[in-house]
């Protein structure tokens, strides 16, 4: 039934797209203060955490009021950027034309979809919406929308960057130097992780955060790799923390050894609370490299790049090294590898640190 509905909604959208007119402005939009502005960003984390720059551009340059259309994954990220003024929640259940509805009645004057790949759904949304501007990449779902930016190629230019082009519609540009990634961890976070740190450290020396858990199996490094990693890293004077999610609790107590303490919240903005104490942070590919790049923490990565030549969605602006396998898992990505990569980047940032 799921392939049925698919294929329907594809001849849809084809049927939709046939008859729809293309008339993409190449006119710059003039936006004010008084200007509602709507983001469309669905899926995962780390798709609402690299386009958050964009909206900070946004809301500094013109102060319009930007709602956020998100999923239940991701949403939550929103709520922790100062600049959003109000999140909504993708219902699937609800439909689309409910959501439209739904969305009409807040009579935004811009819409902005910042998937770079063609969503059926976002489509389908975006044809029912009552909005005089409508802004994407070009797709070919083109003729849907207003205006179009174009795509800047994704095995040159960093993700971030691709989604700040679209300031290019409104006349604007930004160093790129001077970009970040925003996300605001709370106080009551951020003291959580200081008191793990007093009762489980003690007095701070350098402290390394390694971070096991990724959101899928096949980017967990293992239990015999990570024991090893600890013991290079116990010929340093700093503290070590383990970082997980829940479901890798197992993983992390066995590579602890009851030696080194283990951090887990269920909560994500608890556990973000950890990373603007850290000193440096080791992690898979996964959503808390964007948080260290928003709190500018030294990161070192192990990431898959599988059946791809875009660029790796590395933290931005932030020092940073990684390895890289071009399998589908980091099963055989060896310790040697990440050694060699890993001693010098660690003792840079290490014995400046000490400076």
């Amino acid at each position: 039934m799921k392939k049925i509905e698919i294929a329907l909604k594809n001849i849809l959208l084809r049927l939709l797209l046939l008859f729809s007119r293309n008339h993409n402005s190449i006119e710059p939009i003039i936006v004010n203060a008084q200007c509602r502005i709507l983001i469309i960003r669905l899926n995962r984390i780390g798709d609402a955490l690299v386009v958050t720059p964009l909206i900070v551009e946004l809301k500094n340059k013109f102060n319009s009021t930007i709602h956020v259309l998100a999923s239940k994954s991701n949403n939550f990220i929103f709520d922790y950027v100062d600049e959003v003024d109000e999140v909504i929640i993708f219902n699937k259940k609800a439909g689309i034309s409910k959501t439209a509805e739904i969305l009409n009645s807040n009579n935004y004057d811009i819409v902005i979809d910042l998937h770079d790949d063609v969503s059926t759904t976002v489509s389908f949304l975006i044809s029912e919406l009552n909005v005089p501007l409508k802004l994407s990449l070009r797709k070919s779902t083109s003729k849907l929308y207003t205006h179009i930016v174009e795509k800047l190629d994704p095995t040159k230019f960093h993700v971030v960057e691709r989604a700040l082009n679209f300031l290019k519609l409104f006349g604007l540009s930004v160093p790129y130097e001077k970009v970040r990634i925003k996300y605001r961890i709370d106080e009551s976070s951020l003291q959580s992780a200081k008191d793990f740190i007093l009762e489980k450290v003690g007095t701070k020396l350098f402290l390394v955060g390694i971070n096991i858990s990724a959101g899928s199996d096949a980017r967990f490094w293992g239990v015999d790799n990570y024991k090893i990693l600890l013991e290079l890293l116990a010929n340093y004077n700093c503290a070590i923390i383990l970082l997980c999610d829940k479901k890798d609790l197992k993983y992390a107590t066995e590579i602890s050894g009851e030696k080194y303490p283990i951090f887990m919240n269920p909560s994500f903005n608890e556990f973000c609370g950890m990373i603007p104490q850290l000193d440096l942070l080791v992690t898979p590919d996964t959503s808390i490299v964007h948080i260290a790049s928003a709190y500018n923490i030294p990161t070192f990565g192990l990431y898959v790049r599988y059946k791809t030549n875009d660029l790796i969605w590395s933290p931005y602006n932030t020092n940073f090294s990684y390895v890289e396998t071009t399998e589908n898992s980091l099963k055989n990505i060896t310790f040697d590898e990440v050694k060699e990569k890993l001693t010098p980047f660690f003792e840079r940032v290490y014995h400046g640190s000490k400076n």
